[in-house]
């Protein structure tokens, strides 16, 4: 059994398609980013990075219980542990881990940034066209890295893999950000393809009711989500301790 920490965001997506995907048992414990909960000392003690999502492996390696935090450390231990997506010659193995690092290197760090731009710094003071600007560019740019490499492949390392698991969510929200995903034609073949797998469909729709980007807009939500700083951190992990 897996203990799955979640909230339904696209980094949380990459682990409950996977999850989906290889029919493990997993226990939801969901994390409400706006109330704090990834702050409290029984999440850090698992995800010091006090980031979702995060899993503990109550069947781990030698039977072992295993804390994994970080999505794609967790996609890489998954894949690992089953045998399944991940594959483990060299050639291929390496093509996998190009997609699955340029994905939480680039495409999930630009269109996280291009989300927070446009759905919360309104709430803040300030001219915020520049950055808002910077990373839609951005994005777009990466949804043509995509479209490019898969003009000649089906999937991002050729077959079916992590490494789609973990772009697909981050391309699932391209309406928030005004983008024509038809520009894109061998993205939109890709994007439609995967839309279709039953695991993709579950595990995005795993905590639907609660994935509304607009909801933690109270004032104590937003000083929770952005208002954090290593001495507020210090201050969490010290309870952890005491």
């Amino acid at each position: 059994m897996i203990d799955f920490y979640y909230a339904p965001t696209p980094n949380g997506w990459k682990i409950s398609i996977m999850l989906e995907e290889i029919s493990i048992p997993y226990k939801v414990i969901p994390v409400n980013l706006g109330k704090g909960d990834q702050f409290k000392p029984e999440f850090l003690a698992i995800s010091p990075n006090n980031r979702m999502p995060a899993i503990i492996d109550h069947d781990g390696f030698e039977g072992q219980q295993i804390s994994v935090f970080e999505s794609g450390a967790i996609l890489m231990y998954l894949g690992e542990k089953t045998g399944k997506f991940f594959p483990q010659t060299p050639r291929e193995k390496s093509r996998v881990l190009e997609w699955l690092f340029w994905q939480v290197g680039g495409l999930g760090p630009m269109a996280g940034q291009l989300s927070h731009f446009v759905n919360y710094a309104p709430n803040f003071p300030g001219d915020h066209s520049y950055s808002t600007e910077r990373y839609k560019n951005e994005y777009d740019r990466l949804l043509g890295v995509m479209d490019t490499v898969l003009k000649n492949r089906e999937y991002l390392a050729g077959e079916y893999s992590i490494a789609d698991m973990a772009s697909f969510p981050w391309v699932l929200i391209y309406k928030r950000f005004g983008v024509d995903l038809d520009a894109f034609d061998n993205l939109r073949r890709w994007f439609d393809i995967l839309k279709k797998r039953p695991a993709v469909r579950k595990g995005i729709d795993l905590g639907k009711e609660y994935s509304n980007p607009k909801a933690n807009q109270s004032k104590e939500s937003l000083k929770m989500m952005f208002g954090q700083t290593a001495d507020s951190i210090k201050k969490a992990a010290e309870e952890k301790e005491k």
